[in-house]
């Protein structure tokens, strides 16, 4: 098991892992994906914010919440919140800033990322501070929340 600087949530059934540098708005922009999936009529949980324990089981990459902050996410600027979540939950995709200039603002056709050595996940780009992110990755990746 590891524990990396992300946040991990759940949407329908699929575990998206936003990752990237501090100040990004992984936090935020995770807590937009859940509100946008729960006004669509899709479950989305929490996994954990901040800090996340990775491990394989069977295959998967399981993210896990650290118990002292089971719950609890930052939104920026607002605080600490409550809300609602799972303990753990396998990841899809890792969900990484964009570029929205130059060679770098169409990326790679099936970018994957290596989190630590053995725990890799394919790549979603997203530019930070959009108002509706998860429609953005469900039109790169339809079966997010089925």
């Amino acid at each position: 098991m590891i524990n990396i600087h992300a946040t991990a949530i759940v949407i329908g059934k699929t575990g998206l892992l936003f990752t990237g540098p501090s100040g990004w708005g992984k936090s935020m922009t995770a807590f937009i994906c859940m509100a946008e999936a729960r006004r669509q009529g899709l479950f989305s949980a929490l996994v954990a914010d901040d800090q996340v324990f990775l491990s394989k089981q069977d295959g998967a990459l399981i993210a896990t919440c650290p118990p002292a902050i089971a719950g609890l996410i930052e939104l920026r600027g607002t605080g600490i919140i409550r809300h609602d979540h799972i303990v753990q939950a396998a990841m899809h995709f890792a969900i990484l800033p964009g570029s929205a200039t130059g060679e770098n603002r169409l990326p790679p056709e099936g970018e994957t990322t290596i989190l630590a050595e053995g725990f890799e996940l394919p790549v979603l780009r997203l530019l930070p501070h959009l108002s509706l992110p998860l429609a953005v990755l469900m039109a790169k990746a339809p079966e997010i929340g089925s």
